[in-house]
């Protein structure tokens, strides 16, 4: 099971930590989610959306990290 650790990920000959990944994935989510929450006026119902959006950015980071990029 020794092949299921990546230890870097190769785009374009340039190697990236596999943590790097999961944190531009999960922020690019965390933005579409701030998106469409805006969009829906459902932003309004928070005291300070940008505190959401850095929660959000968190939580699809730690979800994208631990169960799609296993690092």
């Amino acid at each position: 099971m020794l092949w299921l650790i990546p230890s870097e990920v190769s785009i374009s000959g340039v190697l990236l930590p596999p943590l790097f990944i999961a944190a531009v994935l999960g922020t690019s989510l965390a933005a579409l989610t701030a998106v469409l929450l805006n969009r829906y006026r459902l932003s309004r119902f928070f005291f300070y959306p940008p505190i959401v959006f850095l929660a959000l950015a968190v939580i699809y980071t730690g979800f994208i990290g631990t169960y799609m990029i296993p690092a």
